[in-house]
Order: structure tokens, then sequence, then C-alpha cells
């Protein structure tokens, strides 16, 4: 049931490591976009797992093991509940979205040919580019890319005109993790498909915040990671159309994802297991289920408004910072602030502020390409989430007015 009013205090009371201290200081979490904290709820179910029912699970007749498969299938359902997917069957789930976007490259090998173009764009995370040029280099097809703009958007009309019937794949991010950009996938979506591309969606970024409804995009695949959505790390999910699942082959052989094994043929299981090979991370996809209904407890559209609240109070205050330069500042975005201060390093800005027990990350985020767009070594981001305060801007910002006196 969602909460009407976001009781910041009680929220956090559910994170144990908020109340821990760095460096003598209380912890100001600002790195959300690279990994969120994770709530007690989702700690809980994790030991409750390995305490009380911990088994190998589809493959035993013996309690432990059911309770197990049961956990874990429920736990797929509840992710096709959040992401309105029209089947279970077309949950997959994955070590991360890295494994996801790995999966669907190496499916599509066997697809793409020389001549083909596959779209991807300026904003994208290097898990959403190398993968891409690595299919490109296997099969001879072309890599194709959406520029970008100053205010870290997405050239659109660039992207109409990169489109022909050429054009087999097109791979986006939902949400810019450098620069918190939230890309039109709506109108990405539809122009590719009237020219008869597949369209990825990576979500990874989008996810804590924004609840995507796959059937309504009418996304071909859609992937994100658990420890974004205060779930744990080494758990994703690939969403894929059954048409798309049924027709690419499996991405990884073993146990699990077989029908019949004989040393002259081996037929392949259903969906979704024909993807799942091995002993899967049980624990890992339980506690993604219970993370996910941890969120929902809170509410997307409450988690929505707090975190534009706290985007706008930043700005605002990071803004009153001579020299300062903020990167991305598209109308539309998260809650992600990324920014350098003239004549400083990020590096060194983010090495004096965790002194301080604030977390931000520096460097070029996994996104070198926005870097060398904006001529830059890489930025101080920091990102937030529904568990931060207004207070911690204010000690942040102190933070970093101190780096400047001290740097400069």
């Amino acid at each position: 049931m969602k909460i009407s009013t976001m009781n910041i205090e009680k929220i956090r009371a559910d994170f144990p490591i908020l109340s821990r201290k760095v460096n003598g200081h209380p912890l100001v979490y600002f790195d959300n976009a690279a990994t969120s904290q994770t709530p007690t709820a989702v700690i809980d179910a994790i030991v409750d797992y390995y305490q009380n029912y911990n088994a190998n699970i589809h493959r035993g007749v013996h309690t432990l093991s059911q309770e197990a498969t049961e956990a874990y299938e429920e736990a797929r359902e509840t992710i096709r509940a959040h992401f309105n997917a029209q089947k279970k069957e077309e949950i997959i789930f994955t070590a991360g979205t890295t494994h996801g976007i790995n999966l669907i490259a190496n499916g599509f090998a066997s697809e793409i040919k020389k001549g083909d173009e596959v779209i991807v764009s300026a904003l994208e995370h290097h898990s959403n580019i190398v993968p891409w040029q690595m299919l490109c280099e296997k099969t001879g097809a072309k890599l194709r890319v959406i520029p970008m703009t100053q205010e870290g958007e997405l050239d659109m009309k660039a992207f109409h005109d990169l489109l022909s019937e050429n054009t087999k794949l097109v791979f986006v991010n939902h949400v810019s993790n450098a620069l918190g950009t939230i890309n039109p996938i709506e109108e990405i979506i539809h122009a590719a498909h009237q020219k008869n591309a597949v369209v990825l969606i990576d979500g990874a970024q989008a996810a804590p915040h924004i609840q995507a409804d796959v059937q309504q995009l009418d996304v071909d695949f859609y992937v994100v990671s658990a420890h974004k959505m205060c779930g744990p790390t080494g758990v994703g999910m690939l969403y894929g159309k059954e048409k798309w699942l049924n027709k690419l082959p499996p991405y990884q052989g073993g146990g699990e994802m077989i029908n019949e094994v004989t040393f002259e043929k081996t037929t392949y299981a259903g969906l979704p297991h024909k993807f799942e090979a091995g002993t899967p991370n049980i624990c890992g996809g339980i506690a993604f289920g219970k993370a996910i209904d941890y969120l929902h407890e809170i509410g997307f559209e409450n988690i929505a408004a707090y975190e534009h609240e706290l985007l706008t109070y930043a700005t605002e205050k990071l803004m009153e910072i001579e020299g300062m330069k903020i990167f991305g500042t598209s109308a539309k975005k998260t809650a992600v602030i990324s920014f350098n201060i003239e004549g400083l390093h990020p590096y060194d800005i983010g090495t004096i502020v965790d002194k301080l027990g604030i977390a931000v990350r520096t460097g070029h985020h996994c996104a070198q390409p926005i870097m060398d767009y904006y001529k830059i070594p890489g930025t101080v981001r920091a990102s937030f989430s529904f568990y931060n305060t207004k207070e911690e801007i204010d000690s942040f910002v102190k933070a970093v007015k101190r780096a400047k006196i001290m740097l400069s």
C-alpha cells in the first residue's frame, strides 16, 4: 500500500547503513546511480533464505527445494507484474544489466549480416556500446550513433535521419547514468518499429525512479539490475517479447536450460529456462522481488516527486558556487547532478568530500564518449535517492565549498 506522505526519517530507519559514520562524519550517500542501499526487509529476506530453506531449485522433490523454487518463481511473478510483461516466461533472471545486454547481442549474431546497421546513442554506458561493437565486428554490420546536444539530450532529428531499411537493431538507455537525462524512448521505439527494427532499452538507471510498462512501450527487450533498485548485486532481469526469446539461441549451455541431452543431440527447455543455464542466484532473485515490494510500499509517484524536489534544491545550491558547471541540463532528468568546478579536477573534489563522510562518484562513469563530447576528463556525480535529505545536500554543498578553498 502506498503511503501518501513521505516519512523520510521512518524510511531512513529502514536502511541500517545510513546510521554509520565515515571518517568520523555521518555518512551522506550520494552514489545511488552506481548502486542503491539495501533496506532491512531485503536483508532479512536474504538471511531467511540461507537460514531456513537454502536449496537448489526446480530439481528436487524434497521440501527445501520446493520452498526455494516457490519463492524464486514468486519473485519472477512480482517482477513480471511490476514491468507488466504479458507472461512470466518473458522474464529472464540474469546476473545484471550487462549480462542481459550480452545475452541479446550474442543471440543476434546469427540474425545480423554485413550491410545491416545497428544504432546506439552517444549517451550510452559502456555496457550498451561494447557488446554491439563486438557484434558488428563479428558480423560486418555498421554501428551508427545518435548524436547528443550540449544540454545532454539526444538529437532526435538526427536519429530519424539515421533510420533506414538497413536498420536492424536500436539500443538506447532509458536514463543516462552520467547525466540523468530521461530519453524519449516511446518515440524511439515507435520510429524504430516503423522500419521493422528491434529495440532494446537499458533500464538500469530508470528502474529506481520510473515504473516502465513494457507492453505499453511495446519494447522488444528491457534490461535492469536489482542493485539499482534497493536489491542485491549479482542479479537482474531481462524482459523479452516471447517471439524473440523463442527465436534467439541460448546464450550458455549447461544444466537447467535443457530438455533432453544425448551425445548425439541436445534439445533445449522452453522459456524462461532456455536462458537460465546452471544454478542461478536463487537468493538474489528472491531478494529482488522483495526489493520491488518495498519500493511499491513507498510508491513510485512519491519517489519521483520527492527526488525531483531534491534535484531542484541541490541544483540551486550548487549553482551558487563560483566556477560551477553542471553537465546535463535537460528539463527531463532524474536526480543526478554531474558537475565540475573551473580549474579543479573532479577526483580531487571527490577525495576531499569523502574525508567529510560524503560518497559521490568521480570519473567518466563508464561513459567516456560523453566526456569526450564535453572535452573533459570526467565529472563529480551526485545522485540522490528517496532516503536522502535536504540537510544532507546542505552538508554536501558545504563540503564542496571547502574543497574549492583547499584546492584553489
